[in-house]
């Protein structure tokens, strides 16, 4: 009979090589201008790379456009439910609210029991975080769904310490035995993963920009395990291996919640589209050609990608509404290379054809002056000529930011090919018909 060590080692490289990647997208709805979930789930069936996908509630006109597809599903537990389903009975009326009207024919993979938990700080959700995961365990075998696995994302708050050396990371000391050996112990036993949700683009430095998006040529070494890292999102992912390996976990899958680079944002040579691109194309690409990790190699990740769309409803800085890899008519934002055949066009559009006549580019009402700001910000670092609405322009009259906002977004909107998305500026631009000039201002 082979020791414990042994088999455990055994175990761990067969699970590293026969593990799937599966590339699945986060579909957020904090937006008052998406497509129908019967029009995306066709579109990432028909139309995308993406054979699975993940949603921050359990939206049943979601659940419902979903059946059928093939495409399976991660659903969310909200954080402030998390205490009621520690309770048995909870859990189980909530399994049969919400998953057993659409499962099986909508394929859920997993139900991510809250977001981000220590991150929260709330020591209520903290607590009850490993009971409700096992409830739901429970009550999903006790309905016959042991298929459906049950998990948890992770913020990467996770280690100890500020500064992370890949191979000597380790849990924070606060929750290394209280928290982390408890749900590593749930993952194991149920064979459900870890899942983290690693955003290179929340840690960067000036210094550091490159190595982030793919772009480091030399690379950086781990001193201590001699590996040689070539992107950052690696780093973080082997920081996470060597935690849980530290404490005896390193068997159990890791699986990536969300990762991704917003295409507009301040500041703008930070969040752009040339970086999103950058990122989340060679991300995409390591995926698939399952080149695993330093310490990792040939793992192949399950990962989602943040986000589907840009969602103009979302609050806080310009970079939260761009996340997405595609507009809300299906148009891309970007080249990521999710489209099947490389396609850049798709049909569908979900949002008004452009009525006849000229159009011009103008800010909705009721937009703050700091978004405002941020647009005029972002286009005049793309190159448009911003000089009319600079001291001694002839746009520098009425004085004021709205006036000089329209100028600059009308004009970026008439340079870059007139089309719905490039007045789009994260929900907060529109067409219209009426000419905005006045007086010695006469927009083109």
């Amino acid at each position: 009979m082979l020791p414990p060590s042994l088999l455990l080692l055994l175990t761990t490289l067969l699970h590293l090589f026969i593990s799937t990647a599966a590339l699945g997208v986060n579909y957020g709805t904090i937006a008052d201008n998406l497509p129908s979930p019967t029009q995306v789930a066709n579109f990432i069936k028909t139309q995308t790379i993406f054979d699975s996908v993940k949603i921050f509630d359990t939206n049943p006109d979601i659940l419902r456009a979903f059946a059928n597809t093939g495409i399976s599903m991660t659903v969310t537990v909200g954080n402030g439910d998390i205490p009621a389903l520690a309770n048995t009975r909870n859990a189980r009326r909530w399994v049969a609210n919400n998953i057993k009207p659409f499962y099986p024919q909508t394929n859920i993979k997993y139900i991510c029991v809250g977001n981000e938990i220590l991150f929260s700080n709330n020591q209520d959700l903290i607590n009850n975080l490993v009971p409700a995961l096992r409830s739901l365990h429970n009550a999903l075998a006790k309905a016959g769904f042991g298929n459906i696995k049950v998990t948890t994302a992770h913020a990467l708050n996770i280690f100890q310490g500020i500064t992370v050396i890949p191979s000597l990371a380790r849990f924070r000391a606060d929750y290394a035995r209280s928290f982390f050996l408890p749900l590593l112990q749930f993952h194991r036993r149920t064979k459900s993963p870890f899942m983290i949700n690693p955003y290179p683009y929340f840690t960067i430095s000036p210094k550091t920009l490159n190595f982030a998006i793919y772009k480091l040529r030399r690379g950086v070494i781990d001193r201590h395990s001699g590996k040689l890292y070539t992107n950052m999102l690696d780093q973080l992912l082997d920081s996470t291996y060597s935690a849980m390996n530290a404490v005896g976990y390193g068997d159990v899958d890791i699986v990536i919640g969300e990762t991704g680079w917003p295409s507009q944002g301040d500041p703008s040579n930070v969040a752009n589209i040339d970086n999103a691109m950058s990122y989340n194309g060679n991300l995409i690409r390591e995926l698939l050609a399952g080149k695993g990790t330093p310490l990792m190699p040939n793992r192949r990740f399950e990962a989602y990608i943040f986000a589907l769309f840009n969602e103009n409803q979302k609050p806080g800085p310009v970079a939260e509404r761009n996340w997405g890899l595609f507009w809300p008519n299906f148009a891309p934002v970007y080249n990521s290379g999710v489209l099947r055949n490389g396609a850049q066009t798709v049909p569908t559009p979900a949002v008004p054809a452009p009525a006849t006549g000229k159009q011009f580019c103008v800010p909705k009402q009721g937009i703050s002056d700091g978004q405002l700001q941020s647009n005029i910000d972002y286009i005049c670092a793309q190159g448009v000529d911003c000089s009319p609405i600079n001291p001694g322009g002839g746009c520098t009259y009425p004085n004021n930011i709205r006036d000089r906002a329209t100028f600059a977004m009308n004009s970026y909107y008439r340079t870059r090919g007139q089309t719905f998305n490039e007045c789009n500026f994260g929900g907060t631009g529109q067409l219209t018909t009426v000419d905005p000039s006045h007086g010695s201002c006469q927009f083109l």
